[in-house]
């Protein structure tokens, strides 16, 4: 196949597309600001000159330590457009996790919000990758990107010719069975299919305008360069309020948003107290966690037929099926849907071979958009993609009308309120304390949150320790997302036949409303 028809546009030639077509319309609001098109596209080519100006280019790697900004997604489309890598810090996580990400990956130069200036100063003296720190806005910390951005000639904005589509451009970190977060390499022609797809099969309308509430540092940027691709424009905001995010809707006649079901479950309650116009609203994406079907009932009652759930992981690249507004119906509420257009998906069983209809597989899939690999893993980059397959480790069914229903998830990974949280990263913290003697962790149905991390513990002989006393040490090592909503204290855990921990009785118990006494 000649070069012509196998590359076609990288996700950088996408970026440039965008701010090429539309010109003098807004393509950002965040607060009072206002930018559009033709000042973004120039603000990008003047940043694009300073990661130059510090030797950021291809194979170079970035970061962001950011609450939703303009800059903090500039600055993502400036690195794909060097070549370089970019990946999201997450505001709630530690200082020693950011430092892992920043060694692991290379970073070179850090971008962060003032909000952030005491944890970015602890991560860029502790990872010895980072020479470069731009702030957005006046800091101490570092040179305020704007001020470096105007002090450039700016010019045409072009990416660099030299980028191949499996230049690694999104390198996302999620955790594992290990508790060590992996790097997943998502390259050029990954995004440009999630794009192409999201297009496809997220309900973007046209001329959207996107409301990000979640991180766009992470899953919330999926759907950012489609809107900007169809002439829409982004409106961030740098936390979730309820109020605010139902108010925005009304004010600024928002059309498409996307959120996880904890979210939904606050955009609810926070409605059946107010009055708001949301007949803008076309198109609300929701996933990345548990949604059951009461709240998306109640959601529906709120927003009437415009829900979207999704279904994916990072080394999809995203999202790869959809259950579209029309197919929110009564008895079909637990599915997510068919896969995405681009991906190819199948059950199968332990032997790799596919399994019959309406029998439970792990969900596999074949796309464009999945990763290349793991960072540095090698081994486990083998086993997710083992016989031509992305593994996800989820176990689903597909229904009589071709419908994914997830059965269970093979990994013990819990996902409470959109984000994830992985079982031994907690534990490896609660077994660090003189008194703990051992520990499990699981997630549990929750309300609010979709799941819950609920850590079972069994406590040394004559040891003492608090509910309390264990969930700050949690919080304080690994931040919230991470700390139990509640410890349950056993005289022992359950073991399978071979001694290993069996969670599986521990998730009955739960599930079964058996628990023992939580402390």
């Amino acid at each position: 196949m000649s070069p012509a028809a196998s590359e076609g546009a990288l996700y950088a030639d996408l970026i440039v597309e965008a701010f090429e077509r539309h010109g003098d319309r807004e393509a950002f609001v965040h607060g009072d600001r206002r930018l559009t098109y033709a000042e973004a596209k120039d603000f990008t080519a003047r940043l694009v000159q300073v990661l130059a100006r510090h030797g950021v280019g291809r194979g170079s790697a970035v970061a962001a330590l950011s609450p939703n900004a303009p800059e903090a997604w500039l600055l993502q489309a400036a690195a794909y457009l060097v070549g370089a890598s970019f990946s999201g810090l997450h505001p709630l996580g530690s200082v020693d996790d950011h430092v892992r990400l920043c060694d692991d990956a290379g970073v070179a130069l850090l971008l962060v919000h003032p909000r952030f200036a005491e944890v970015g100063a602890a991560v860029s003296e502790r990872a010895p990758s980072v020479h470069t720190v731009l702030t957005i806005g006046p800091s101490e910390l570092g040179r305020d990107v704007r001020e470096a951005c105007a002090a450039e000639s700016g010019g045409r904005l072009v990416r660099d010719p030299a980028i191949e589509p499996e230049d690694t451009a999104w390198l996302q970190y999620t955790g594992g069975t290990t508790g060590r977060p992996k790097g997943v390499m998502l390259p050029q022609r990954a995004l440009t299919q999630q794009a192409l797809s999201w297009l496809a099969s997220y309900g973007v309308p046209e001329q959207p305008r996107y409301l990000a509430a979640a991180p766009i540092t992470h899953a919330a940027v999926l759907p950012l360069l489609p809107t900007l691709l169809r002439g829409g424009c982004v409106v961030l905001h740098e936390a979730f309020d309820p109020e605010a995010f139902l108010r925005t809707v009304q004010d600024e006649h928002i059309s498409y948003a996307f959120g996880v079901p904890t979210m939904l479950g606050a955009l609810v309650e926070t409605a059946r107290h107010g009055t708001y116009d949301l007949g803008a609203l076309r198109t609300f994406a929701y996933g990345a966690a548990p949604a059951s079907p009461a709240l998306v009932q109640e959601a529906q009652e709120v927003f009437g037929p415009v829900l979207l759930q999704g279904y994916g992981q990072t080394e999809s690249g995203g999202f790869i099926s959809s259950l579209r507004p029309d197919e929110h119906i009564p008895g079909q509420l637990t599915s997510c849907g068919r896969p995405a257009v681009g991906v190819r998906l199948q059950l199968h069983d332990a032997e790799g071979r596919e399994v019959p209809s309406g029998e439970p597989g792990e969900i596999v899939l074949r796309s464009r958009a999945v990763m290349t690999g793991y960072l540095h893993l090698p081994e486990e980059t083998a086993q997710a993609l083992r016989g031509g397959w992305l593994h996800t480790g989820d176990i689903g069914r597909f229904d009589e009308r071709g419908f994914l229903h997830i059965v269970d998830r093979a990994k013990d990974m819990v996902i409470t309120g959109g984000f994830n949280v992985y079982p031994r990263e907690v534990e490896d913290v609660l077994t660090g304390h003189p008194g703990v003697a051992g520990a499990a962790v699981v997630g549990v149905p929750d309300d609010r949150w979709g799941e819950a991390v609920r850590a079972y513990v069994v406590l040394r002989r004559e040891a003492t320790a608090t509910a309390d006393e264990l969930i700050a040490l949690v919080r304080r090592q690994k931040g919230p997302v991470h700390a139990p909503k509640s410890v349950v204290f056993v005289p022992e855990l359950p073991t399978t036949a071979v001694g290993k921990i069996d969670k599986k009785v521990l998730r009955d118990l739960t599930w079964a409303g058996r628990d023992r006494q939580v402390n």
